[in-house]
């Protein structure tokens, strides 16, 4: 199995960017869980970040004809503002998982909305860095 683990604006700064949001783990402390992760569960993993929209739509593009078998994917900022990335995750059909850090549900209203959602199978918010280690099982589990 092979997937592709996707985040857009910001997460990079994790670690730095609103603490008592995000928490205090950094965006290299997460690569290693989801390496790690992956690795026990005997799947192939690519890790991206970007903060350019169009970034995320190449690389959702390029999941497809990479042969990907699905994607977890933190929008971040995206998640509220881009069809792009929505019509990107529609055009491949890889099933995508969406997963926020915080608990977007309880947070501003624009952030509970979701472009993206209607075209993925699940969305996991508010289990911090974990919810990204289940968004991973959840796809493998799926692919049985």
């Amino acid at each position: 199995m092979k997937l592709l683990v996707l985040n857009g604006p910001n997460i990079n700064m994790l670690g730095i960017r609103e603490p008592d949001i995000y928490g205090r783990e950094t965006y290299d402390t997460l690569l290693e869980m989801i390496r790690t992760h992956c690795a026990e569960r005997g799947v192939e993993v690519e890790c991206y970040q970007s903060n350019h929209e169009g970034d995320l739509v190449d690389k959702i593009q390029a999941a497809y004809f990479e042969k990907v078998d699905g994607i977890v994917f933190n929008p971040a900022a995206y998640t509220h503002t881009s069809v792009a990335i929505l019509d990107a995750v529609k055009a491949v059909s890889i099933p995508t998982v969406e997963v926020h850090i915080s608990d977007v549900e309880s947070r501003d209203a624009f952030r509970r909305v979701s472009y993206i959602r209607e075209a993925c199978v699940a969305m996991i918010c508010g289990r911090g860095l974990r919810g990204y280690l289940d968004a991973i099982d959840l796809l493998i589990e799926q692919a049985k």
